[in-house]
C-alpha cells in the first residue's frame, strides 16, 4: 500500500503542476488585448520617438541624418528648455504640497454635521469639473493685468494701483499655482471625504472615553485611516502636475517670457511648431524618463508610509 501511495505522487504533482500552467495560459489570453492595446499606443510611439531623437528629422522631409545624441546635449543648453522643467516640477511639486494640506481638513470640516454640508461638498466638487482650458481662460480675463481685470478693479476701488500679475515672471507663476489649487482642492477633498466616511464611529467614541481630545484623534486616528487615500490622491497629484498642459497655457500662454511654459508645451512648440522633431522627440523621451522616476520614488515613499501605519 506504501509503494502504492507514493506511487502516485509524481502523477498528483504534475496533475496540479498543469493545472496552474492551464490557469496561467487562460489569464494570459485575457491579458493578450491589454498588452497588444498598450504595445500599440505605448511601446511603439516610444520606440519612434527615441529614434528620432537620434536624428535631425523635421516632420515634413523624407530624408534625414543621424545626430545621435546631439539633440539630448541640445536640451541641456537650452535654457528655455531648462525654464520649462523647472516651472514643471515646481508646479507639480507645488500643488501636490498644498492641495493635499488644503484638501485633508477641508474634507474633515466637510464630513461634521452642519448646516449646508451638502450645498458645500457640492459646491467644491464642482470647482474641479470644468475643463481646465475653460478655467484658464476665465482666470485669464479675473488675472489681467490690464484695467479691465476683475482682480485690479477691486483694487481700484480702494484706491491701489493696478498689479501686473501675469505680466511678472514670479506673479505668473503664482496665478497658475494659485489656479489650480482653487480648482482640484474641492474634488480632492470629496475623495479624502470618501475614506473618512469609512472610519468607524466606534474608534473615537472609545478616544473621547480615553480622553483624547480633537487634534490627538485627528492625528492617531483619522491621519493614518487617510493614508491609502493620501497615496492615491498624491499619486493623482503628481502625475497629473507634471503631464500638465492646458491650464497654464489658456491662462499665460506660457509668458511672459517662457516664465509659465511647461514640458508639455515645449515639445509641441519644438517638435511641431518649430519643425525640430528631432529635439523635440528628445526632450520627450527624457521627459517621459523623469515622469518614471519621479513615480517610482513616490510610490515607493508611498509603500514605506503605508507599512509604517498599517
Amino acid at each position: 500500500m506504501t509503494a502504492s501511495f507514493l506511487a502516485r505522487i509524481p502523477r498528483r504533482k504534475s496533475g496540479l503542476c498543469s493545472s496552474v500552467w492551464a490557469e496561467n495560459l487562460a489569464s494570459m489570453w485575457f491579458l493578450l488585448p491589454i498588452i497588444v492595446v498598450f504595445g500599440v499606443l505605448t511601446i511603439v510611439p516610444l520606440s519612434q520617438s527615441f529614434f528620432y531623437s537620434l536624428t535631425d528629422y523635421d516632420g515634413w522631409s523624407s530624408t534625414f541624418n543621424f545626430v545621435w545624441f546631439d539633440n539630448y546635449v541640445r536640451v541641456f543648453q537650452d535654457p528655455d528648455l531648462l525654464s520649462a522643467l523647472g516651472f514643471t516640477l515646481l508646479y507639480a511639486f507645488a500643488t501636490t504640497l498644498l492641495v493635499t494640506c488644503l484638501a485633508i481638513p477641508l474634507a474633515v470640516t466637510l464630513n461634521k454635521a452642519m448646516w449646508g454640508r451638502s450645498f458645500a461638498r457640492s459646491l467644491f466638487f464642482f470647482l474641479g469639473v470644468p475643463a481646465q482650458a475653460i478655467i484658464g481662460l476665465i482666470w485669464s480675463y479675473i488675472f489681467s493685468p490690464l484695467s479691465s481685470g476683475l482682480v485690479n478693479k477691486i483694487l481700484a476701488i480702494f484706491g491701489i494701483p493696478g498689479v501686473g500679475w501675469l505680466a511678472d515672471d514670479n506673479l505668473a507663476r503664482f496665478c497658475v499655482i494659485f489656479v489650480s489649487i482653487w480648482m482640484q482642492v474641492g474634488w480632492h477633498a470629496t475623495l479624502y471625504l470618501a475614506f473618512l466616511q469609512t472610519i468607524p464611529a466606534d474608534l473615537y467614541e472609545s478616544a473621547r472615553v480615553d480622553g483624547a481630545n480633537a487634534g490627538q484623534q485627528f492625528v492617531h486616528i483619522t491621519l493614518p485611516q487617510l493614508v491609502p487615500g493620501i497615496v492615491v490622491s498624491m499619486f493623482l497629484l503628481m502625475t497629473g502636475g507634471l503631464k500638465i498642459y492646458d491650464l497654464p497655457y489658456t491662462l499665460t500662454k506660457g509668458g511672459p517670457g517662457s516664465a509659465t511654459t511647461t514640458l508639455s508645451q515645449a515639445i509641441l512648440e519644438k517638435g511641431i511648431g518649430q519643425s525640430e522633431y528631432g529635439l523635440g522627440s528628445a526632450l520627450s523621451v527624457l521627459f517621459t524618463v523623469a515622469c518614471i522616476v519621479v513615480i517610482v520614488v513616490q510610490n515607493g515613499v508611498a509603500s514605506a508610509v503605508e507599512k509604517r501605519f498599517q
